[in-house]
């Protein structure tokens, strides 16, 4: 796909491209959708190669020589399916439930959970059967009132970075509007939001963008958009009328790591409008690993320079029965103080959800 020059000093850059796979699987049942049937027609427009499948789950033989090359080619594919389970997780504590229309990221993020979650199926999967899996999410707000239930739509997927191709974040955004006692929310690194500005919210939709230092954007996030695409998107968002929020994550101790902090909040304070200011939201997140994602992102990034050394690092037990290792409380705490303070200095009436 043609890509945009975008003026910049002192270079030209070219844009982070939407994200085109490179071979694409079609489960049969997903074909009886609307939504399957406008990707296949996509697919077929640019000529990209595709396949049918059973199932995800018997997808075999990739291309690629050695298990990198065939996880890099895994990280291209896109496979259109129908999603069978309408039983949603629990997404505490940012949302009740999770609201399943995508799974993997087109994103090479180095440090990223899904590294081992997804395991050995890393390829992007999105669901076609949006008005199922919406009528789903009426129930279980039904269930719940008169409280709100909100729904996270980014937990194990990027579905800006999948709009272009799928629409489900439109629908879901237009379903949630709707409704009185339902809420909606998703975080994203990409900058593509064009399509959701001119869609009708009501305020129902909380719109969260992954930032961070420059440094480690460009460094450990490979096929993200860049620190200012991101940084943009967010002024459009906000000017859309959105309820925005920032997570800076992970919070990486590097040199230089003060100026790089302190620069992004002050882009971000010269890039919003002040009324965003009333409902803006931070999360912030220190790096931390398991030694299992430690052993694979060895494998699969060997040339990465992020930090990951047990013996400089706090011990801690996760929540999904293993130890992980964070930054020691000297260090958390010279990160939490001075991003925290950096944050009320650029947005007085901000709310910071949690440091972790």
């Amino acid at each position: 796909m043609d890509t945009d020059i975008k003026a910049s000093s002192p270079r030209a850059v070219r844009e982070t491209a939407l994200f085109v796979p490179e071979l694409v699987y079609f489960e049969p049942a997903a074909l009886d959708y609307p939504k399957g049937q406008r990707i296949l027609n996509w697919v077929r427009e640019r000529g990209l190669p595709y396949r049918m499948t059973s199932s995800h789950n018997r997808i075999t033989g990739l291309p690629g020589e050695t298990e990198l090359e065939q996880y890099k080619i895994a990280k291209r594919t896109l496979v259109v399916g129908v999603r069978k389970t309408l039983k949603f997780d629990t997404s505490k504590p940012s949302a009740e439930y999770a609201l399943p229309l995508s799974t993997g990221c087109m994103g090479h993020c180095h440090y990223c959970y899904l590294q081992t979650t997804l395991g050995a199926k890393p390829y992007v999967r999105v669901y076609v059967n949006i008005e199922e899996i919406l009528e789903a999410a009426r129930r279980y707000i039904e269930e719940r009132k008169p409280d709100i239930t909100r729904f996270e739509a980014a937990c194990t997927s990027d579905p800006v970075g999948l709009e272009h191709l799928t629409g489900s974040l439109g629908d879901a955004i237009a379903f949630m509007a709707d409704q009185p006692l339902g809420r909606l929310r998703f975080v994203t690194k990409y900058h593509h939001v064009d399509p959701l500005l001119g869609l009708r919210h009501n305020g129902h939709t909380r719109i969260r963008f992954s930032v961070n230092a420059e440094y480690v954007i460009r460094h450990f996030e490979p096929a993200t958009s860049r620190f200012e695409e991101r940084i943009k998107a967010a002024g459009r968002i906000a000017r859309a009328g959105y309820p925005l929020g920032f997570i800076i994550a992970p919070i990486i101790w590097h040199d230089g790591w003060q100026q790089g902090y302190a620069e992004l909040l002050e882009r971000l304070a010269a890039e919003l409008p002040p009324e965003a200011e009333e409902h803006l939201t931070f999360e912030l997140i220190q790096h931390r690993f398991t030694k299992t994602a430690k052993a694979t992102i060895e494998k699969r990034y060997p040339k990465t320079k992020l930090e990951m050394d047990e013996a400089v690092r706090k011990k801690k037990w996760g929540r999904w029965g293993q130890h992980k290792y964070v930054y020691p409380d000297e260090k958390a705490e010279a990160l939490r103080k001075f991003i925290t303070e950096r944050i009320f200095a650029a947005f007085p009436s901000a709310r910071i959800e949690y440091f972790t």
